[in-house]
């Protein structure tokens, strides 16, 4: 057993492993600053965008939501069939990162909020990535969104690991703390070289 008790992590992927700009996105489907924010604020894109994460089926939360906006039913619909555009690049560091730990037989996994109908298409996208992690629990198949302590512990018993076993990396306060409630020591990430550090504290990697 390596120094500390950790011998698995588990990785959020937004902003963690894989950037997510959904920003950069919609600027390119309503190119004007002040009618691309009246939009999103009001018709609550992103609370909108967290239900798909917690369960609702796209093509039913894009049909209610074209209805009550139909002028821009064609962002609506880029949205659903081309979410892929919102998440780029990996982000910076964490290619090598991931394949050093997978090297050393650090056992990898990852919890996701995202969309049941989004992830399999990004998934199979991204294969020769995601093929190091030997699970994903993804938000969205589950109804369970972080930080709903539900959700840690379904994903421990999936994983076959007990709080104490594993260190959870996420870029979000409230997903760190949710994770911390239950006993999983956790890092908030704010990049590859810091969260290295933290893994080398660890013993998880020299």
């Amino acid at each position: 057993m390596r120094d500390g008790g950790l011998t698995a992590v588990i990785f959020d992927v937004g902003n963690v492993l894989y950037g997510w700009d959904p920003d950069a996105f919609l600027a390119r489907q309503i190119p004007d600053d002040e009618e691309r924010l009246r939009f999103v604020e009001e018709s609550g894109l992103y609370a909108w965008h967290d239900g798909l994460d917690g369960g609702r089926p796209y093509d039913e939360a894009a049909r209610a939501l074209s209805e009550q906006f139909p002028a821009y039913a064609a962002v609506i619909a880029a949205w659903g069939a081309r979410f892929g555009e919102t998440i780029r690049y990996p982000v910076p560091g964490m290619p090598e990162l991931v394949a050093e730990l997978d090297a050393r037989g650090v056992p990898l996994f990852g919890i996701t909020n995202f969309s049941a109908d989004f992830w399999p298409p990004f998934r199979a996208r991204e294969a020769a990535f995601f093929d190091r992690f030997r699970d994903i629990v993804v938000s969205g198949e589950e109804s369970l969104l972080k930080p709903d302590p539900a959700i840690y512990w379904l994903a421990l018993d999936r994983f076959g690991l007990r709080p104490e076993d594993a260190l959870f990396v996420d870029d979000r306060q409230i997903n760190v703390d949710g994770a911390e409630a239950i006993g999983i020591r956790s890092h908030l990430f704010t990049g590859a070289d810091d969260l290295r550090g933290r893994l080398n504290a660890e013993g998880l990697l020299p």
